[in-house]
C-alpha cells in the first residue's frame, strides 16, 4: 500500500494546491497586509501574514498573474481562523466570491 493511499474517505470537496506566492490582501478599511498565499482550493485559501487578522473579517485578495495574457485572481474571502506562528500568522480563509 502506498503511503499516499488514504485509509479513510477524503472529506474535502476540493484538494489543496500549493501556491507559495505573494498575494495582495486588503482589509475593509483599505489597509494592505504583507502576505503570502500558501495554498489554494476551490473553497478557500491559506495565507501567511505579518499581522493578526480578526476571525470573521472579510478581505479582498489579488493573486497577480505571472502571464500578461491572464488577469489576476481576485477574491473576497472570510477569515475562519488566525493562528500565531513563530514568525507571523497562519490565516485560513473561505472564498466567498471570485471577482471579475
Amino acid at each position: 500500500m502506498s503511503i499516499y493511499t488514504a485509509e479513510y474517505p477524503e472529506k474535502r470537496d476540493f484538494h489543496r494546491m500549493a501556491i507559495n506566492s505573494e498575494i495582495i490582501v486588503t482589509t475593509p478599511d483599505g489597509h494592505r497586509l504583507s502576505a503570502f498565499c500558501k495554498d489554494l482550493s476551490g473553497k478557500g485559501m491559506q495565507l501567511q501574514t505579518d499581522e493578526a487578522v480578526e476571525e470573521g473579517a472579510v478581505l479582498e485578495t489579488e493573486l497577480p498573474s505571472a502571464d500578461p495574457q491572464f488577469s489576476s485572481f481576485r477574491t473576497r474571502v472570510k477569515v475562519l481562523r488566525c493562528e500565531k506562528l513563530d514568525q507571523g500568522f497562519r490565516v485560513g480563509c473561505e472564498i466567498q466570491k471570485i471577482q471579475r
